[in-house]
């Protein structure tokens, strides 16, 4: 379950889709990335083939599952046959319900088994609309996947071409779903994993040691060359290094602050991130600093939780108020 505490000043990622359009960047044959015009709003993607189309993640709402849909349309005239979930966030599932019935929604069981309570994700995302709650108000039901698939692996075939997607366990959500597709070693991760520029996450469902098993798996077992990240701008084979060693001196960081018996608040105060996982203050994307600070304070709270329960008989000491 997602922690629901957010540390003192905490300031989310702006995802207000009012004024989005997503952008195709080409990948190979039949491969586009649809990239978000504001950052840090959802990124999508479309894979084409001999039978018709995929597209990843659905959007927030009803009208960027319509922007999605326009896209794939401007593209090709092949049908869409397939909506991949790359988690169960709200972000990129609540547009599933504006998908035609003739399109199949396709996602992880753990991602199904997670979108049991449409109005409590509501209150969480609404936490990052900035106050244009009403940007999710036609979401009434919450559709779920079609078609779903248990353990490491399922396979989408699209005619001459097969997309792969994969789960190599938790990390941002439980049911976190790579779709990866061979021919251009390109993937799409949703929020498991962003770029070498950022090399942060949002530990929302417990602490990195699970998560760095995730990552080191996902990295020894595909090729991949390009990531289109859920949010922000495309990276590279670097970002699992940089992500690995962030969530490894994080879990170092905390596991000394509960050895000296800090209390959770004194812990967010204490341990701030080091500079070698920000971004220069010299490039232009430093603007994003902020944000990633406050992804690390989330993060350590989630990882003191984490943490302290793992010790016998240990609870968390001055709990963040909700």
């Amino acid at each position: 379950m997602e922690i629901q505490e957010r540390p003192a000043h905490y300031r989310g990622p702006n995802l207000d889709p009012n004024g989005v359009r997503l952008s195709p960047r080409f990948l190979g044959r039949g491969v586009y990335a649809l990239m978000a015009n504001k950052v840090p709003r959802d990124n999508s993607g479309v894979v084409i083939g001999s039978r018709g189309a995929l597209v990843i993640d659905a959007g927030i709402n009803g009208a960027m599952a319509r922007e999605i849909q326009d896209r794939v349309r401007q593209l090709t005239d092949k049908p869409l046959l397939y909506a991949v979930n790359t988690n169960y966030h709200g972000d990129h599932t609540f547009g599933n319900y504006a998908f035609p019935e003739s399109v199949e929604i396709v996602a992880h069981r753990k991602t199904r088994d997670s979108m049991s309570d449409l109005d409590a994700e509501k209150r969480i995302r609404a936490r990052n609309l900035f106050g244009n709650d009403a940007a999710i108000d036609d979401v009434t039901t919450w559709r779920k996947p079609d078609r779903v698939f248990d353990g490491e692996f399922m396979e989408l075939d699209l005619g001459d071409r097969k997309v792969q997607l994969w789960h190599f366990g938790p990390g941002n959500t439980p049911g976190d779903t790579i779709v990866y597709v061979p021919e251009v070693k390109a993937a799409w991760t949703g929020n498991f994993l962003s770029n070498e520029l950022i090399g942060n996450t949002m530990l929302l469902e417990g602490g990195p040691r699970e998560y760095l098993d995730t990552l080191a798996r996902c990295k020894n077992r595909l090729e991949i060359r390009r990531i289109v990240p859920g949010h922000g701008p495309m990276g590279g084979p670097a970002a699992f290094d940089k992500l690995i060693a962030y969530l490894w001196w994080l879990l170092r960081e905390v596991d000394g602050a509960l050895r000296l018996g800090l209390t959770e608040t004194a812990a967010i105060e204490a341990i701030t991130l080091d500079r070698r996982f920000m971004v220069s203050r010299f490039s232009p994307a430093s603007r994003v600093n902020p944000l990633i600070e406050n992804f690390h304070r989330l993060n350590v709270l989630s990882t003191y939780r984490a943490l302290a329960k793992e010790s016998v008989g240990s609870e968390p000491k001055g709990k963040v108020a909700a």
